[in-house]
């Protein structure tokens, strides 16, 4: 038996295998990928594993049909769930994603009941609740992938436009990850230099627009949903938590007061830990930025209704 720590994947789809994938390079810890197709998992296992030997990792990936191969996960990502095609919203997935994650929930904290679940399925916002309230654990160890990719693709565009480095542009994109998330423009610079000094407010707007619906941009792309961006993120968080690193990343965690938002899941910097959020924090907003995140608010409890109660 391996002495390392163990990570399951719901999801062998593009999605999970690349978070797999990505977990498996770090080296760090044991990887279990589990979906209902039987061979897609340990197809990817597999071929993930022998990638291992030209890339120089050995962590073992194991793939599964079988959610007792998942017994004593200590992170488990939930990444099941159909993706989005041409000209469906994230808000149309709800009802069918709702009975999966409800599925892989039940299933998974059965075999981890001490486990932390970070939640990726769409519409992300509305399925951490769902997982929440089935898995019945604290909000400190629910919590869901969306502000990572957000902030990322802003990054990217803001790297683009102003011809910097990436590494040294600095923003956050809070709110529910949806059309109406939240560029945090008054606190985004580059290199420390604030952004409005160095780009147009038109060109500003643009790129806010551009990652607002960056998820629907690939979508009519590929004819799908993104898998790299997502499932690097879902596996940095991951990172944060079972290296105990601390990292203060965007998540989607569960409000109870802060922005004057209650009992809802909405995207906000959180402090990651060994025992998942350690803390909320609350960033300062203009006012644009504080109407737009109430407005993001509405829009994510429109979704959350839609659940079956």
């Amino acid at each position: 038996m391996s002495a390392r720590r163990k990570v399951t994947v719901v999801g062998a789809g593009n999605v999970g295998a690349t978070c797999a994938q990505v977990l498996a390079a770090r080296d760090y810890a044991d990887v279990v990928l589990v979906d209902i197709k039987e061979g897609l998992p340990q197809g990817k296992a597999l071929d993930i594993n022998q990638m291992g030997a030209v890339l120089g990792y050995e962590p073992n990936v194991t793939g599964s049909n079988d959610y007792a191969a998942t017994a004593g996960s200590d992170v488990v990502v939930i990444t099941a769930g159909l993706p989005r095609s041409p000209g469906m919203s994230r808000d149309d997935l709800v009802q069918t994603n709702e009975k999966i994650v409800k599925d892989v929930t039940e299933k998974v904290v059965a075999q981890s009941p001490d486990t932390i679940l970070i939640v990726v399925s769409n519409p992300l916002d509305a399925m951490c609740h769902v997982a929440k309230n089935v898995s019945g654990l604290p909000k400190e160890r629910v919590f869901g992938q969306a502000g990572i990719l957000d902030t990322a693709r802003l990054r990217t565009f803001i790297a683009w436009e102003t011809g910097a480095s990436i590494k040294d542009v600095s923003a956050v994109v809070l709110g529910g990850h949806g059309d109406q998330m939240v560029s945090v423009i008054s606190a985004t610079t580059v290199g420390g230099v604030p952004i409005r000094k160095v780009v147009s407010e038109d060109k500003i707007a643009a790129m806010v627009e551009r990652t607002a619906k960056g998820g629907g941009e690939l979508v009519q792309l590929m004819g799908t949903s993104a898998w790299y961006a997502p499932g690097a993120a879902s596996a940095q968080m991951v990172d944060s938590i079972l290296l105990d690193e601390k990292r203060v990343l965007p998540c989607t965690a569960f409000l109870e007061g802060e922005y004057g938002i209650d009992s809802l899941y909405m995207g906000v910097p959180v402090k990651l830990g060994s025992t998942g959020i350690e803390q909320n924090y609350e960033v300062d907003l203009d006012a644009a930025e504080q109407e737009a995140m109430k407005a993001s608010a509405d829009a994510v409890r429109d979704v959350v209704a839609i659940l079956s109660s």
